[in-house]
């Protein structure tokens, strides 16, 4: 039976979490919770916000970037958007790091995270995200050698 994470948000969490989806015959339609990666809130008590957070000027900008000149945002709407994108940070790169954890490696690569995002179920991504580290490897070459 093949297995693939997703993710999910959990209402008892009040956060994402990945469950794993089962391909079989016979398989439950939800799938089943895995217990890694599930924090509890209070586990996240003694962690500051603007620690867990990125900071709300810079997703602001992000934001006002896909609106028109005088488009506005709620800072409701930030706020949710903050805590989202932070999660699904922590949630890629906890992956990531699992991997390298098995593989003895303390240090996380950019093909690490496409490898996260891709069993994670974020294959769309990838061919993109694979052109810009590409890139972005190609100009830092390039500007070590001037």
């Amino acid at each position: 039976m093949k297995s693939k994470k997703k993710l999910v948000w959990g209402k008892r969490t009040n956060g994402f979490s990945s469950a794993v989806m089962a391909d079989g015959p016979g398989s439950p339609a939800g799938g089943s919770h895995e217990s890694g990666g599930e924090q509890s809130p209070q586990s996240n008590s003694n962690i500051r916000e603007q620690d867990r957070f990125l900071p709300i000027a810079n997703i602001s900008r992000i934001m006002k970037k896909a609106l028109p000149a005088n488009g506005k945002i709620a800072k409701d709407a930030k706020d949710t958007v903050q805590e989202c994108v932070s999660e699904f940070i922590s949630f890629v790169t906890s992956e990531a790091s699992d991997k390298c954890q098995k593989e003895k490696r303390k240090t996380i690569n950019g093909d690490d995270l496409l490898w996260a995002m891709a069993t994670l179920g974020f294959e769309d991504y990838i061919d993109p995200l694979k052109a810009y580290l590409s890139r972005y490897r190609e100009v830092k070459r390039f500007i070590t050698v001037m």
